[in-house]
């Protein structure tokens, strides 16, 4: 059994189809990339996996249950998690009021405190920073608490919205290699990411998407020099 299964998911923008019949699995300890050019539905799948959009048809199954009318909170307690597009962290709030507000579903408050110092052990930068406002981070320590406040909740399934969005190179390799060892330690990953061949280079299996669909599918090292994602990547 699939820990995602996405069944013919239809997602609309009031008379706009952003998303029609889309069909994709990620397996409990994959890390699965969706590619495709600027609107090609890739953001509206992962709203629609944690809730933020209503299908309009299809079905989302998480570990066997139906998560198509779930609301958002009930989707983060059974154990999907989003690091969104553009970071969208509390920038008045300091770093460790964010932390804390990513496991606001979890009544284990001793656990919680553990967490937080662990994700401090894993992004010491934060550490260094828990006191300021988020918003006078950099982009790239910006990036690390997105991903630090949706791990505070203990995902089974961890959503990733162009995680190297606006980063410098070498903050895109660290971040990434982070992401590689939560994937070791056993975090399953949906993973949407503008730098194709990077993601691809990152991941188990690939779906490509246009124009609201997947168009192929296959394990990223056998696409990553593929035309056909080129092709797509690009839009035309």
């Amino acid at each position: 059994m699939a820990l995602l299964d996405i069944e013919h998911l239809s997602v609309n923008y009031g008379a706009i189809q952003a998303v029609r019949d889309l069909s994709l699995t990620v397996q409990e300890g994959e890390i699965v990339t969706l590619i495709g050019a600027n609107g090609a539905g890739k953001t509206t799948t992962l709203r629609a996996v944690s809730r933020l959009l209503k299908p309009r048809g299809g079905t989302l199954r998480f570990a066997g249950r139906d998560l198509t009318r779930l609301p958002p909170d009930e989707a983060v307690r059974l154990g999907i998690a989003q690091s969104p597009e553009g970071r969208q962290v509390l920038a008045r709030q300091t770093v460790h009021d964010n932390l804390e507000l990513g496991a606001y579903t979890r009544r284990d408050h001793a656990q919680i405190h553990a967490d937080i110092e662990q994700q401090y052990d894993r992004f010491p930068r934060l550490r260094e920073r828990r006191a300021q406002p988020a918003g006078t981070l950099s982009g790239g320590e910006q990036q690390m608490l997105a991903i630090a406040r949706a791990l505070m909740s203990r995902p089974k399934l961890l959503l990733l919205d162009e995680p190297s969005l606006g980063l410098a190179p070498l903050v895109v390799l660290e971040i990434f290699g982070i992401l590689r060892e939560l994937n070791a330690q056993g975090v399953t990953m949906l993973l949407v990411e503008q730098n194709a061949r990077l993601a691809m280079q990152h991941s188990h299996r690939t779906y490509v998407m246009e124009a609201g669909q997947v168009t192929f599918t296959g394990p990223s090292d056998q696409l990553v020099n593929d035309e056909r994602v080129l092709h797509a990547y690009l839009g035309g």
